[in-house]
């Protein structure tokens, strides 16, 4: 007998973005695997429920190597979403599927420079013709107008986040932008989230558990003494975060 359907509402499929961090690995493997443990010994809870993507390309390995990663990062709790950057001969029913467009930054369209081959050659060169400005695009921000409790994160890959109070111990704030932090910092704050090594973090007082911008990282035990409690900026220069007190 065929089952008759009665309901004829269409199933709602919708599409929703997720920001998820992306794990590069390095060969060889024991080594990167002990720098990722030192990570999550330093800030406890860093890759719990978070969503992780595995980018593998340019990885010389097998099939069987990436399983065995993946399975190395399971017994650390830290579960692969997708992977990215892998051939079709390392993919398998085994492996978790292959994840393609992942976007790093926000689109931004250069003016195309002009050669001197399109350079008009019987048109004298005017020296006090200056170039006609490129509009600007600004950086979406938001503002949080109270403070961030444990276990709550804040996640714009966008832009900026501001937040008008503190970030408690375990709490988290993740933005594309710069982060700016009216209040005591005691949680994690990772700016530049999607490749903007140009992001800064501010904060009324620092007392984090993690800072991170464009990717690179310190931890609590990282911080310079004196910079404890005082009001802080923290930049990139080059492979290194910069810190300097704001008084």
């Amino acid at each position: 007998m065929n089952n008759v359907l009665t309901d004829t509402r269409p199933i709602r499929l919708k599409g929703r973005s997720f920001l998820a961090l992306v794990l590069t690995p390095e060969l060889p493997f024991d080594g990167w695997l002990a720098r990722l443990d030192d990570l999550a010994a330093r800030s406890a809870g860093f890759f719990l429920r978070r969503p992780i993507v595995l980018d593998v390309e340019g990885l010389d390995i097998d099939r069987s190597q990436l399983k065995e990663l993946i399975g190395e990062l399971a017994n650390r709790s830290v579960r692969v979403l997708g992977v990215d950057g892998a051939r079709s001969s390392q993919l398998g029913a085994d492996i978790p599927p292959a994840l393609t467009g992942g976007r790093e930054a926000s689109d931004f369209e250069a003016p195309a420079a002009e050669t001197a081959a399109d350079a008009d050659p019987g048109k004298p060169e005017a020296l006090d013709h200056y170039p006609d400005p490129q509009p600007v695009r600004a950086m979406p921000s938001i503002i949080i107008s109270q403070p961030v409790r444990s276990g709550q994160s804040v996640v714009f890959p966008e832009g900026d986040v501001t937040i008008i109070g503190s970030v408690a111990s375990g709490a988290e704030v993740v933005a594309g932008g710069s982060i700016h932090v009216y209040g005591t910092l005691r949680g994690r704050a990772l700016a530049g989230s999607v490749g903007n090594s140009s992001a800064r973090i501010f904060c009324s007082k620092l007392e984090a558990e993690l800072l991170a911008i464009d990717g690179l990282y310190k931890t609590s035990d990282d911080l310079e003494p004196g910079l404890r409690g005082q009001a802080v900026q923290l930049w990139l220069e080059g492979d290194a975060i910069v810190a300097k007190t704001l008084n």
